[in-house]
């Protein structure tokens, strides 16, 4: 014998449901706030790290060379996430 219940019909492969739709936005949003902090971690991170070789090898200009190649990672790594928000 079948009993026939009240439950929700399943939903589609294209649907959603509202809670998924909040989660895929909280999603993005959180990607975006990366955006925010990128560039200026990756500028903090080329330059320390060119301080450091400054240091070490007893150099000059290392510390202007690693903020130049934090600034060029930093930029690539936004360009790259920004292009993938724009395929979705």
């Amino acid at each position: 014998m079948v009993v026939k219940g009240t439950s929700e019909p399943p939903e589609k492969p294209g649907e959603s449901s509202s809670g998924d739709g909040a989660l895929h936005s909280l999603v993005r949003v959180e990607s975006l706030i990366q955006l925010g902090l990128l560039l200026p971690a990756c500028v903090v991170i080329g330059w320390a790290i060119g301080l450091a070789l400054d240091r070490w090898l007893n150099q000059h200009w290392m510390n202007v060379a690693g903020l130049i190649l934090g600034a060029i990672a930093g930029f690539v790594q936004t360009i790259r996430i920004a292009l993938s928000h724009i395929k979705e």
